[in-house]
């Protein structure tokens, strides 16, 4: 049997935050490079990972560290494009990372980003610490290159510090609303209860060393026995993305976060359905303090790696691969490893036959999405990885309830022939990348659809409607008879029918007419002249004859329900005994 050999992995530490806040500017300083400057738009496209070794850790920090030994042997970074991808980083049992930066911009405060960062940090309880970038653009800011926040703010002028608390405290504030107490790293005395706050500039580096220090400090005493790993054992890691790369076809790019993974070696990958068997026939590191999304140097090929590591693997056939989805080393007991990750790999998603449609990029972000939907009692009926295609656009469309034509859209396209049923159904696609925008977007959606079936509703509603025909105003006897009559209460309206005060029918409305004008309806206190198909005057009615409109037994029901005045209540009431005489539960 082979020895158990033990070690502490690098911690996992995720960087999130809203757009332009920095966060791949963060990890450029530290790195030495400029993945940024080559990003789309200055903007993070893809996910990343880079290895800070413990080396390049205390170089930063200097004296901060004050010749504290660390037993880990790094940090691994992993870089978002904005916030959504965190919550693809899935591990067996949790979240992928151990720890987290949120990294917000200290002019502009929290961001629609952030509060989906924070909230996703909150659900899936993982520690983090919030560093607040571009301190250097307070106003009469001196920089100090690479220095600590702490020292080089004292070398500041009294107004600038008082500014850069004042923004400090305004973000602390919100935070607090949010359910954090929160404060600058050199206040607090206990972080397990307070979240610590770091002011820094990516661009001069200044409070970088006071995050790095703050981070490994927070992972030696907090975080270093769930670091423990068996280096010998099967590896285990999660599925950044899948990128097909120039010369070698289809690739993944994996963070490691178990074990031990080698060339040659079986893996069982997570897919949308069935897991997937194949074998490594590449294994790609990037060097440390290089960046896998965007590398500076080549790879190195390598035989062998441990956790933690962020690597890209070229696999014989990858074919179903996802994006959030588990790989696992399988050289022994494939069987029971590919039951296991069959059963991982399914979606923990409550679904019901009367609901939405969620699509989503990934696995991780289609259960936040599905978690968020739920925390607002929305149902959903279908959840499914992928873009939207023109099944789920007609699936949704025979739906019976208008509320329920919807369908959510993180962070994927709408195929071509999907855009063309869209123009030909009912259907609403609620799209973004911003989990509780996406809901927001849906509860003002909602809201407003709620208000128009009840406006088409009331147009259909058969209301309650009282009259009476007036003396000297009979103007035809019959076919059809038309009378003047005075809406007593309630309103009237052409084609609807109407009773006597002792139940029996008289006839329907066919026209309304006030002068010269055709009316479609008449409400209370008008007078009007009314035709009446099916009554004959003498006979049917007469004049001072009390008419009611005729309402079906299931309107009644939800009149019951509407906000009628008390004109129509009472009115409503009456025919309600009119109609009972002859069956006592009419209405009911």
């Amino acid at each position: 049997m082979e020895e158990c050999k033990s070690s502490i992995r690098q911690p996992i530490v995720s960087v999130l935050g809203h757009v332009d806040h920095g966060k791949t500017s963060l990890l450029d300083y530290i790195r030495g490079s400029t993945v940024v400057s080559r990003e789309a738009g200055a903007i993070t496209q893809h996910i990343g990972a880079t290895e800070v070794p413990v080396e390049a850790i205390y170089k930063v920090c200097g004296p901060l560290m004050k010749k504290q030994n660390l037993s880990i042997p790094g940090l691994l970074f992993i870089d978002t494009p904005g916030h959504h991808s965190f919550t693809t980083l899935r591990s067996r049992g949790g979240t992928l990372a151990d720890m987290a930066i949120l990294v917000i911009d200290i002019n502009e405060g929290l961001k629609p980003q952030t509060i989906e960062s924070i909230n996703i940090l909150k659900r899936a309880k993982t520690p983090f610490i919030v560093a607040l970038n571009k301190v250097d653009l307070t106003y009469g800011w001196r920089a100090h290159k690479g220095e600590p926040f702490i020292i080089s703010v004292k070398k500041q002028n009294k107004a600038v510090q008082q500014l850069v608390e004042k923004r400090i405290y305004d973000i602390v504030g919100k935070l607090y609303d949010m359910g954090f107490s929160a404060d600058r790293y050199d206040k607090i005395s206990d972080f397990t209860k307070n979240m610590a706050l770091v002011p820094m500039s990516a661009k001069t580096g200044e409070g970088v060393a006071d995050i790095l220090t703050i981070l490994v400090g927070l992972a030696q005493r907090f975080l270093e026995e769930a670091l423990w790993t068996d280096e010998s054992g099967p590896g285990e890691g999660t599925i950044l993305e899948i990128k097909e790369e120039k010369g070698l076809g289809p690739t993944m790019d994996v963070i490691l976060y178990k074990g031990s993974m080698n060339k040659g070696d079986t893996i069982v990958l997570g897919t949308s359905g069935i897991p997937k068997v194949t074998k490594v026939k590449a294994i790609l590191k990037p060097k440390p303090l290089d960046e896998i999304r965007d590398p500076r140097e080549r790879f190195d090929s390598v035989e062998c790696i441990t956790a933690a590591s962020g690597v890209k693997l070229v696999a014989q056939d990858i074919t179903g691969a996802v994006a959030g989805g588990i790989i696992r080393v399988a050289n022994i007991d494939l069987e029971c490893v590919v039951d296991e990750l069959g059963q991982e790999s399914q979606l923990c998603i409550e679904t019901q036959e009367d609901g939405v449609i969620v699509k989503a990029d990934a696995i991780g972000s289609l259960e936040g999405l599905a978690f968020e939907a739920k925390d607002k009692e929305i149902p959903i009926r279908k959840a499914e990885i992928g873009d939207i295609s023109r099944r789920d656009i007609i699936e949704t469309a025979a739906k019976t309830d208008p509320t329920r034509r919807v369908i959510f859209a993180f962070n994927v396209n709408v195929l071509p022939d999907a855009k063309e049923a869209l123009l030909d159904n009912d259907v609403k696609l609620i799209q973004g990348d911003i989990v509780y925008k996406l809901i927001e977007d849906y509860e003002e959606w909602l809201s407003e659809k709620k208000r128009e079936l009840e406006t088409d509703s009331r147009k259909e509603m058969v209301y309650p409607g009282k009259m009476k025909i007036l003396p000297d105003c009979i103007f035809r006897v019959s076919k059809p008879a038309i009378v003047g009559v005075r809406i007593l209460a309630g309103r009237i309206r052409i084609g609807q029918r109407l009773i006597r005060e002792d139940g029996r029918e008289v006839g329907k409305i066919k026209s309304i007419r006030s002068g010269d004008d055709t009316k479609k309806e008449a409400i209370s206190g008008a007078e009007v002249a009314v035709a009446i198909d099916g009554a004959t005057c003498g006979r049917q009615i007469d004049v001072d004859m009390i008419l009611y409109v005729d309402i079906p037994g299931s309107h009644c029901k939800e009149l019951n329900k509407m906000d009628l005045n008390f004109d129509e209540k009472d009115v409503l009431e009456q025919v309600c005994i009119i109609k009972r005489k002859d069956d006592k539960f009419w209405g009911m």
